[in-house]
């Protein structure tokens, strides 16, 4: 359930926050989540602890009560053995809130690192999958329209007769995930990217082979070849050996939380 559609829920609904932690704790101060009578959007690390808090807060919706404060202590009297303690705020969420909320996940999304990813075919469709409920702002960069248009709707994407121009646009610190139908576009889109000093990756789809014939393009394009050392390639790595696009996708996405997170 996205927040819209649980906002779309009618009722009462209670915004539980984590305001303190000491020790080892699931989530970390200032998670929360979203509680009303029959629904919940979010977590704030689940166990007994979230049972509890879920609890008082469809109380607090039900008595019209206001606030609350839960202090747990993960042991194991609560079943949980992290073995830190948990301060929680309970305040019922009215329109004010709701709407400070939301500014604050704008605000969040606003600084997740860029993730561009270049070629919407069966491996680019699956990471956007993949990255989708993931902090990144996610862009996908393709040549043909008909296959951006297989894309899910809600994914970020723009149309590009030189995709390897969009390599400026991506911020300081962000990655590159190259994966076209065309080794001379992922060449041109690699340089490019190559050439940045401030991306905290690039990656590029293909083989060891794939790599020496990059290296040789590079020299033949007057540009130095051991540009490649710091290049990912191929993405999601060779230790597992199954290709589909979703085990791709899942080890590429995992490559990119270790270095962008």
């Amino acid at each position: 359930m996205t927040l819209d559609e649980f906002l779309a829920n009618p009722g009462e609904k209670v915004v539980i926050e984590v305001t303190r932690t000491r020790g080892s704790t699931p989530r970390e101060t200032g998670a929360f989540m979203l509680v009303s009578a029959d629904h919940i959007w979010g977590t704030i690390g689940g166990g007994h602890m979230e049972f509890e808090a879920i609890d008082l807060a469809r109380d607090m919706v039900t008595s019209g009560r206001n606030e609350a404060t839960l202090d747990v202590t993960l042991g194991p009297e609560t079943g949980q053995c992290c073995g830190g303690r948990v301060e929680l705020a309970l305040k019922r969420a009215g329109p004010q809130a709701i709407d400070a909320l939301k500014a604050r996940l704008a605000r969040e999304a606003g600084d997740y690192p860029d993730v561009f990813i270049f070629g919407a075919g069966h491996v680019g469709r699956a990471l956007a999958i993949a990255l989708k409920p993931l902090p990144f702002k996610v862009t996908v960069i393709e040549t043909r329209r008909d296959e951006l248009d297989l894309l899910l709707a809600d994914v970020p994407r723009r149309l590009e007769a030189m995709p390897e121009s969009a390599v400026g646009d991506i911020r300081a610190g962000g990655a590159v995930v190259i994966a076209t139908h065309d080794h001379a576009l992922d060449f041109l889109i690699g340089a490019e990217a190559l050439k940045r000093s401030d991306l905290t990756y690039v990656g590029m789809i293909g083989s060891k082979t794939k790599r020496g014939v990059f290296a040789s393009w590079l020299e033949d394009a007057e540009l130095d070849r051991k540009m490649t050392e710091s290049l990912i390639l191929p993405i999601g790595g060779t230790a597992v050996k199954d290709k589909r696009p979703e085990v791709i996708a899942a080890l590429v996405a995992a490559e990119l939380l270790t270095v962008l997170l």
